[in-house]
């Protein structure tokens, strides 16, 4: 029998059809099995977590069959708890996918210790500058002491106690500064320029 004649045959079309038929029902099944193992059109939509404890967190994403990681700890907020969410990836309102991994991070227990920067000799407004811009505020309420150079940092208190360089406080604490009052010996001398080192 000739090719053309096999091709012809009713044994060959009946071959031809079964393989279409098989590779039809493999592609039907393969989907099947890929719609059901992917969790394909499941959605999730992924709670709001600011502000909650890792109790509150467990019992939320548990309740969705989500899951969640703590990934880092941002510089401490002052409105949110502390270690609780201060940021979640995906965000609040996004839809995932059953089993899908939350990554949280959390804020502090509190403020970072700071060292105190070499103050002495400074005049209000550089030491002013200096210790917001490292994260330190600053009374309104100021002590003068007998001092000739008028309005030079020759203190710094926080809670009562003074400071000295290189101590460390948490940051945002307020600080109150000691300052010369101009006098010397009862008179205060205006003219009088200080040359300030830094």
């Amino acid at each position: 029998m000739s090719l053309f004649q096999f091709i012809k045959s009713k044994v060959f079309l009946r071959q031809l059809l079964m393989a279409f038929v098989g590779l039809l029902v493999f592609i039907i099944l393969s989907v099947f099995w890929l719609n059901f193992t992917t969790n394909h059109n499941q959605k999730i939509e992924v709670p709001n977590l600011s502000k909650m404890s890792l109790e509150e967190v467990e019992e939320t994403l548990d309740n969705l069959d989500l899951n969640w990681e703590v990934i880092d700890s941002a510089s401490f907020d002052a409105a949110y708890p502390n270690k609780s969410v201060i940021e979640q990836n995906p965000e609040a309102g996004d839809f995932v996918k059953e089993n899908r991994k939350i990554y949280l991070t959390l804020n502090p227990s509190g403020y970072k210790d700071v060292e105190i920067p070499d103050f002495y000799g400074k005049t209000k407004r550089q030491a002013v500058s200096q210790l917001t811009a490292i994260g330190f505020r600053i009374s309104a309420q100021e002590i003068y002491v007998n001092d000739i150079a008028k309005d030079v940092v020759r203190g710094l208190i926080f809670n009562g106690r003074d400071l000295k360089n290189g101590d460390k406080i948490p940051q945002d604490s307020e600080l109150i500064l000691k300052l010369g009052d101009g006098y010397e010996g009862g008179q205060q001398l205006d003219s009088l320029e200080v040359e300030i080192i830094e």
